[in-house]
């Protein structure tokens, strides 16, 4: 009779502890220097959380509008504290701060977004965006007539001079006579500022507004301009119907998956990701009506080459603004050239600072 109570008791306590086990949940935390009601890159990457919350035993909570530096320091620091498992940071500013509470914390795994900097339980991860950039340019570049074309851009940092010289060469790919012009706003998200940056490209002659910017105001002002846009993060079409030619846009939920999946299985390693057109995690919108059949099918036909790995952006030769080469004739530069790309492309028109 002992022994019966005993193996009673005993299937009790690991019925209970598998039920713990069981309802465990996975915490994971997801922190946005925009709103995600921004319609780009926080809303880009709240699509992707969206869809982890949806799955089972998952505790997920999002903070949107941290400030980079102390701010998001504080916000990490009480994730961390609180047990989480996975935290996303998604802003370059965040890298830093990131770093410092990764290291106080090795039970927690953090992933920052658009960094380079990684530790044991800390990997870094983007997108070739580039890829993107240089057929959107493409499509502007074929639909200019004053041959100027406007950049709203966010910082001189290399993620967004990259961006720039990407979508220059596109660009100039079909129309070597076209230069890209560059008002730098500062701020990644204030939709006032950045459609008074749009508005100073139209005074000077653009036609075709472009941005490396969180909200639809450049969109907007080309629109009320009568004028091209090109969008950027999401498709941006429904805020500037008649204008928005096409947009480089984001898709974080089959990457973000996979890390979560790795983390909540225990394979998760460090490291650095840098995934493009081939992996999904970049692509274009669908293009304008305006945009004709022929523009289209030699944009497609480049998207396909680049998928394919036949085409890579950057090849050289590659001019600086000074006409001096910076990529010679048939080099491919390699990926820790193109991260620290401090430096614009002959046919832009504006200082890296």
């Amino acid at each position: 009779m002992r022994k019966v109570l005993v193996l009673l008791v005993l299937s009790l306590l690991v019925a209970g502890v598998s039920v713990q086990a069981a309802e465990k949940k996975m915490k994971v935390g997801f922190v946005y220097v925009s709103p995600v009601g921004d319609a780009g890159w926080s809303y880009a990457h709240d699509v992707a959380r969206q869809a982890i919350e949806a799955l089972p035993n998952v505790e997920v909570k999002y903070l949107e509008a941290v400030n980079e530096g102390a701010d998001s320091e504080r916000v990490f620091l009480n994730m961390a504290r609180k047990k989480y498992d996975l935290v996303f940071g998604t802003s370059f500013g965040y890298m830093d701060p990131m770093l410092k509470t990764a290291k106080k914390f090795p039970n927690t795994v953090f992933m920052h977004c658009s960094g380079y900097k990684s530790s044991e339980n800390m990997g870094n991860y983007f997108g070739r965006m580039y890829q993107a950039r240089y057929l959107s340019g493409m499509v502007a570049g074929s639909m200019t007539k004053s041959n100027v074309l406007g950049y709203v851009a966010a910082f001189p940092i290399p993620e967004v001079i990259r961006g720039i010289n990407a979508f220059t060469l596109g660009v100039q790919a079909v129309n070597p006579d076209a230069e890209v012009r560059v008002v730098w706003t500062k701020t990644w998200y204030d939709p006032a500022k950045e459609k008074e940056g749009a508005k100073s490209l139209l005074d000077v002659g653009a036609d075709v507004i472009a941005q490396h910017q969180d909200s639809p105001g450049p969109q907007e002002a080309a629109q009320e301009r009568g004028v091209y846009s090109i969008g950027y993060n999401t498709d941006m079409s429904q805020f500037a119907p008649k204008a928005h030619l096409v947009a480089p846009v984001w898709n974080w939920t089959p990457y973000y998956m996979e890390v979560f999946n790795s983390v909540k299985d225990g394979t998760w390693k460090t490291g650095s990701t840098w995934n493009g057109i081939a992996e999904g995690v970049v692509d274009l919108s669908p293009m304008g009506d305006m945009v004709p059949a022929d523009v289209k099918a030699q944009v497609m036909a480049r998207r396909d080459e680049i998928k394919k790995g036949d085409y890579i952006v950057f090849t050289g030769p590659v001019k600086d603004q000074a006409g001096t080469v910076r990529i010679a004739d048939g080099a491919v530069p390699a990926d820790g050239e193109l991260l620290g790309m401090d430096w614009f492309v002959k046919g832009v028109v504006g200082t890296t600072e």
